[in-house]
């Protein structure tokens, strides 16, 4: 039955009460445990059972309760006191970014992302990447960065898990209440929602956009589900990475140009658009269209414009990870939007191909999103060279080492993930700086004063607070798997609060290699039931329902922890969430991680391990790469590595390899280190390497870190670059774009004509060489090229490696087009077989990046030049 008029519901709070509603109404208290510790005190089970969601809390409370707290002066000094820091932490004008860079009245950055993962109760979210963008409002946040945020929805979020008895995932969805979270419809005036369109082919899809407040950052989500649209369109926001690719494309529309027009309703016009990976690509289309709309300028003039100001993320080096769309969707849904503002069928098909002549090639959005951005990132070191070369097609002839991808490793925001007790501690020896401010590693060097003792016996209360929360969980999930009442009862008697513990939680995916643990099994046993040094292990994790090889990991691990010889001492925990992971990342001592390198980008679930003091063991990928490689040779190392690094070919080789490698740490290294027990009864090896741990990791694996160098490295520069060419109705803009038409019409013509230069033979190392270009330009000009040496030692195919740049002067013209230029200061610094080389690139004072795709023109061996031309 259909309502004929539909009503609000709101708690009814006694008048005492009141600043309850504002605490609750900001999600800065999910990373403030005083605020937690002010709703648990109100009812501490219901807090559990709303799955940790103040607004639902109080809108389902016994009023009796309210009644109570409210005449209760302990509770109301509790609840002032959280109130007036939050007023005070919102109004603060003297946040990082205020004292270093200046206030600015309006958001600096838009920050576009698929998913969100702030809290629990707003699942939101699938994994990583949702998490990872909640951590950077948060960061943000704190820091004071002029931020606002713009994402989905949901109205069932990612798939919640199950395991049948054979151990197989089973996936359901639980309906999100927005009413009910921490969450308020954006009016623009009494009775009016705001809303947005998105095109879709034919017609448009409406949005109502919802608002949710993290700390000092605005959220901006969009929800398609209102009566006004389609059926078919109301599904859009209904579930995270469900259904098809036709379904993904109308959801990254909504996301990439609903988003944008959102912003324009509200009269924000950030200088900066950040793409947390490719699914929000569409916003760089959006933002051209609208600079045209506003200037009258063409697509190309435009684009300069919306590109200088665009930074793109992405996260990962799996093909299935890159959504790419065939033509017949663009068709469906964009070509009649991009035609209205002048881009015909093929030029945009072009924009999201590596190779805009091959019509069977699918629309990439990675593509699109390196295509506009002026700057793009990996999250890792290593995994920008991966990423560099997984790209480098998109810039012909450019050395892959200076493909145009740079990093900044993700982070973790600490105050959400390090343990309420373990803060205590940070509090008193390293000041209470690291929770609002990038803290220094001078700073961190006075984890080394925490007592040993201290620091171990909290870290054991944390190990018992795991094994309790595991024992329940694991009641929970046999319960609603209906088995017998003995076997629930045995699940009370699992793991030992006192054996070392190793969790692995993270997405089932089969690169990461959840069942590698299992490949020996015998060995395994001989392990985990040792009688002096046992060991236990904690797996949780989701496959992608579609993933059907990652679900037989999951099963594989489930079956393995009911053999005998492993049972109680392995165990799967169910439904994989915020909760658990919080659990296992303060309450394990090692955190297990074996992807199959180079495949995981960053790998954060380890960060917030670390920022715990528990160890990392992992394979020498993503963020574990750098930073084992930043503390090789301390007295106490960080964690433990499976390999040296190795790249395989092989990969059940491989798997084996390493493996036997897992196992051997695993048997002389990590255990003799856990129960080497001293007369004072603590293992003061284990406890050195935990305050290495916090000393040497937290600088690094902490979110303000990340989120500084994404201010300095991208935004202010990116601000800076977007000011210049958008100024005086962007004619700075309209200037670049016809210099960039221009060069690209003349580049054909540009080649290096001779090359003279001395051959000794022989050089000692700091010498020089000097030499002499002679450069047929064309129409172009010296102002319009950067003439260089480059000057690198050989590999052993004869190509020049670790190069060096030199820049040629510009001498004199010979007439014809031809210009000399010279060089005499290329120095060589180590000995060896080396070379040199001539190579014209374009250059602009506007132009972020050195090279312009296709444009690059290297001298050939004989003296001519082999250049590339094009788009």
């Amino acid at each position: 039955m259909r309502p004929i008029r539909t009503f609000s519901v709101v708690p009814s709070l006694p008048p005492q009460l009141e600043r309850l509603r504002e605490v609750a109404a900001n999600l800065r208290w999910a990373w403030n445990p005083d605020a937690i510790a002010l709703f648990r005190r109100l009812d501490d089970q219901l807090w559990e059972s709303t799955k940790h969601n103040p607004v639902l809390m109080l809108g389902t409370i016994e009023q009796s309760r309210l009644e109570d707290a409210a005449n209760d002066e302990a509770f109301l000094l509790h609840m002032e006191r959280v109130a007036d820091e939050l007023e005070a932490y919102l109004s603060s004008t003297h946040t990082w970014f205020d004292r270093y860079h200046g206030p600015v009245e309006r958001p600096m950055v838009a920050y576009f992302s698929p998913e969100f993962g702030v809290t629990d109760c707003m699942r939101i979210f699938a994994g990583g990447l949702g998490l990872l963008a909640g951590d950077h409002l948060k960061s943000a946040s704190d820091l004071g960065v002029p931020l606002v945020a713009i994402g989905l929805l949901y109205q069932q979020g990612y798939f919640r898990q199950t395991l049948n008895d054979a151990g197989w995932q089973q996936e359901f969805s639980a309906e999100n209440d927005f009413h009910n979270l921490p969450l308020e419809l954006v009016r623009t005036g009494p009775g009016e929602v705001l809303r947005v369109t998105a095109p879709h082919g034919d017609h448009d899809v409406i949005a109502q956009v919802w608002r949710a407040q993290v700390g000092r950052i605005t959220l901006y989500l969009l929800d398609t589900n209102i009566e006004e649209n389609r059926p078919e369109d109301r599904d859009i926001t209904d579930q995270l990475y469900g259904g098809d690719l036709e379904t993904r494309i109308r959801q990254e529309i909504v996301l990439g140009i609903g988003g944008c027009r959102v912003l324009w309703a509200l009269e924000l016009d950030p200088q900066v658009f950040h793409m947390n990976e490719g699914h929000s690509a569409f916003l760089a289309l959006e933002r051209t269209r609208r600079l045209m709309e506003k200037t009258g300028l063409t697509f190309a003039e435009a684009r300069e414009a919306a590109s200088a100001g665009l930074i793109f993320t992405t996260h990962t080096p799996v093909p299935a990870g890159h959504d790419a769309f065939p033509a017949y969707l663009i068709d469906r849904y964009l070509t009649t939007w991009a035609a209205s503002f002048g881009i015909g069928r093929q030029e945009l098909l072009a924009l999201g191909r590596r190779d805009p002549a091959d019509e069977n090639e699918p629309f990439g959005m990675t593509v699109l999103a390196l295509k506009m951005a002026a700057y793009s990132n990996g999250v890792s070191e290593l995994h920008g060279v991966v990423s560099r070369d997984m790209w480098q097609p998109l810039w012909p002839n450019v050395p892959v080492q200076e493909v145009p991808i740079g990093h900044v490793t993700n982070g973790v925001h600490l105050r959400s993930w390090v343990s309420e007790e373990l803060g205590e501690y940070y509090d008193r020896y390293i000041g209470p700086r690291w929770r609002n401010e990038p803290t220094s590693e001078e700073d961190w060097r006075q984890a080394s004063q925490i007592p040993a003792e201290e620091l171990w016996r909290l870290h054991n209360r944390r190990r018992e607070r795991l094994i309790v929360f595991a024992r329940r969980r694991l009641r929970e999930q046999l319960a609603n798997r209906g088995v017998a009442q003995a076997e629930i009862s045995k699940a009370s008697e699992v793991l030992d609060p006192e054996v070392l513990t190793i969790g692995f939680a993270r997405r089932f995916a089969t690169y990461k290699r959840a069942t590698l643990l299992l490949r020996d099994m015998d060995r395994l046993a001989k392990i985990i039931n040792d009688t002096d040094r046992p060991v236990q292990f904690i797996f949780a994790g989701k496959a992608h329902p579609r993933d059907d090889a990652g679900k037989e990991l999951i099963r594989q691990v489930v079956l393995a922890s009911r053999r005998p010889e492993l049972r109680g001492r392995l165990v799967f925990l169910e439904d994989y969430d915020i909760e658990i992971a919080r659990f296992l990342v303060q309450g394990v001592d090692v955190w297990l991680n074996n992807p199959r390198r180079p495949m995981e980008a960053s790998g954060t679930s380890g960060m917030k391990a670390a920022a715990n003091g528990v160890l990392n063991f992992s394979t020498l990928d993503g963020w574990w790469a750098e930073a084992w490689e930043a503390q090789a040779g301390i007295p106490d190392p960080v964690g433990w590595a499976i390999g040296r690094g190795e790249d395989y070919e092989n990969w059940d080789y491989q798997d084996q390899v390493e493996a036997e490698d897992l196992y051997d740490v695993l048997e002389k290294d990590i255990i003799p280190t856990f129960y080497d027990i001293g007369s004072d009864g603590l293992p003061r090896g284990w406890i050195a390497r935990m305050q290495a741990t916090i000393e040497k990791l937290c600088p690094f694996v902490n979110g303000h870190r990340m989120m500084c160098d994404y201010v300095e490295t991208f935004y202010l520069p990116s601000a800076h670059q977007y000011r210049a060419l958008a100024g005086d109705t962007l004619q700075g803009s309209r200037v670049l774009s016809e210099w960039k038409a221009r060069v690209r019409q003349g580049w054909k013509d540009v080649h290096v004509q001779a090359i003279n230069a001395e051959s000794p033979g022989e050089v000692a190392v700091g010498s020089s060489v000097k030499a002499q270009a002679l450069v047929h330009l064309g129409s172009l000009t010296p102002d319009d090229v950067r003439v260089e040496m480059y000057v690198g030692r050989l590999n052993a195919s004869g190509d020049i490696v670790d190069a060096e740049m030199t820049p040629m002067e510009c001498r004199r013209q010979n007439g014809d087009g031809i210009w000399v230029y010279e060089s005499d200061a290329t120095l060589w610094r180590v000995s060896g077989m080396h070379g040199y080389t001539i190579r014209v690139v374009p250059h602009h004072e506007h132009i972020n990046s050195r090279y312009l795709p296709g444009l690059i023109t290297w001298a050939s061996p004989d003296g001519m030049t082999s250049a590339s031309g094009g788009d």
